[in-house]
């Protein structure tokens, strides 16, 4: 038996339970977990923005541990190999997107922590295909948020493109890393936190953030891209207003609030409009090389497994700043 953080009503609180330790299937391995990180999207199934995951479920898709077992026609890791798994937990590899080389549109894909179980319990089991080998730089605590939070923030950064100028509103956990990654690169990245939040501006500031404001507010100069992590739709807006022509607005979460009308004025001189729909496996093979190779280091904040639905709690109040990670 295993102990286990379980959803099982929509929308709901995380109830400790004791549950079987699951075999590995076919191409799965069993995973010992170390960390799991809490992400945003977590809280968007318990609060039932997401209103169609398996129940009962065990979240959690930031999960970094060891192999203990593997099942029939595995072998690419050896038990004890350390490893982490994201968000994409499985695709058919057969439909138009995944022959395109866009899994992440997969029209069948499977989610961890959503259609699979996931890592807030003392085991899981995973595809092999879609497990990471880690960098031995980064320690299980640090890596964990780097596998939705920082790559789904590359995926944007993908999308938003080469502009100088970057805007990131909302800086929670995956801005706080996307801020490190930009600046190691050479952008000048523009902060935008809730108005009044000084707090969280001096941090974005002390991870090179040029400069940093309030939501509400304009940048110093037009912004040649931006990505909007907070779940507010009326944010894509602000960040149009802040945009200097040809700029490229992306959404980085996968439930937000409306977006309200606006003028077609302020999407002229080519500015666009972007979402972000989860990741590949070569984002999370580029995230985590680049993260290792810029010194990345994701501020976190450490909790028991069972503490799971305080972590929630941050998270939906705005009193998490950067990462939080269960400890199992």
């Amino acid at each position: 038996m295993m102990r286990a953080m379980v959803l099982e009503t929509l929308p709901g609180k995380l109830q400790p339970r004791d549950l079987p330790v699951p075999e590995p299937a076919p191409g799965q391995v069993l995973i010992r977990v170390s960390t799991c990180g809490v992400c945003r999207t977590d809280l968007h199934i318990v609060d039932a923005d997401l209103t169609e995951p398996k129940l009962p479920l065990v979240p959690g898709h930031q999960i970094v541990g060891t192999v203990a077992e593997s099942g029939a026609g595995t072998g690419r890791f050896s038990p004890g190999a350390r490893v982490g798994v994201p968000w994409l937990g499985w695709t058919d590899g057969q439909c138009r997107f995944c022959r395109d080389g866009r899994e992440n549109l997969c029209e069948n894909a499977r989610f961890t922590g959503y259609d699979i179980d996931g890592g807030f319990a003392e085991f899981a089991v995973a595809d092999e295909r879609f497990c990471f080998p880690l960098p031995d730089a980064i320690d299980d605590i640090h890596v964990a948020p780097l596998l939705c939070a920082g790559m789904i923030g590359y995926r944007a950064l993908s999308i938003a493109g080469d502009g100088e100028r970057l805007g990131l509103y909302g800086f929670g956990s995956s801005a706080h890393i996307l801020c490190q990654l930009a600046a190691g690169e050479g952008r000048r990245v523009f902060a935008f936190t809730r108005p009044g939040d000084s707090a969280g501006q001096d941090f974005a500031r002390s991870l090179g953030a040029e400069w940093a404001g309030g939501s509400d507010e304009l940048p110093p100069e037009p912004l040649d891209a931006a990505i909007v992590f907070a779940s507010v739709g009326s944010l894509m807006i602000d960040a149009l207003k802040a945009s200097e022509r040809g700029a490229r607005i992306v959404s980085a979460g996968i439930h937000m609030s409306d977006i309200p009308s606006f003028p077609y004025e302020m999407l002229w001189e080519e500015r666009s409009l972007h979402s972000v729909a989860n990741l590949t496996r070569s984002d999370g093979v580029a995230l985590l090389d680049l993260a290792a190779r810029h010194g990345v280091e994701p501020l976190v904040e450490t909790l028991p497994l069972e503490a799971a639905d305080q972590a929630l709690d941050a998270i939906r109040s705005g009193a998490s700043q950067g990462s939080t990670v269960l400890t199992v």
